[in-house]
């Protein structure tokens, strides 16, 4: 009997900080044990990829207001339970920082670091409006397609 291969990939669906955090807190850990890790950013997840800072692009008006109601860059996300009006992730990051544990943005560079492939979905980008210039820069670029590539060739596949 073949051995499987060890690999895992990452649907990031949503964009709320928790949420993220988990999906790069498993990445970083399969990547650690050795995985060829995929994470695949479609939809709200996307917003884990946008830059912190405004990027002057050409747009139209619908995608201009889709820009402007997305958060830009993980700093500015939400929780999905107790959010308390933007005060639970200062919260959850006062607590962090007390306990020393890495921030969304440190998790991001950690699985840059370690090799995991960060892929933004395509179709959605068009879909938001969100052009290449706006996202974080080391990214790859596919559809459906790439994602379904790379799922069928692992043993761990998982959607948050």
């Amino acid at each position: 009997m073949a051995e499987q291969p060890k690999g895992t990939t990452i649907i990031l669906f949503s964009g709320d900080m928790d949420k993220a955090m988990a999906a790069f807190i498993i990445a970083n850990g399969a990547a650690s044990f050795g995985h060829d890790v995929t994470m695949f950013f479609t939809f709200w997840g996307l917003n884990a990829l946008r830059k912190d800072e405004r990027v002057p692009v050409k747009k139209g008006l619908l995608e201009k207001a889709f820009g402007k109601l997305m958060p830009r860059g993980v700093e500015r996300f939400g929780l999905s339970k107790m959010n308390f009006a933007g005060l639970g992730p200062k919260l959850i990051k006062h607590v962090m920082k007390k306990h020393q544990t890495a921030s969304l943005p440190e998790l991001i560079e950690m699985a840059k670091e370690q090799g995991v492939k960060l892929v933004a979905c395509t179709m959605t980008m068009d879909l938001l409006g969100l052009q290449k210039e706006e996202l974080i820069d080391g990214l790859e670029y596919g559809g459906v397609g790439t994602y379904i590539g790379d799922a069928s060739e692992r043993n761990v596949n998982l959607f948050i």
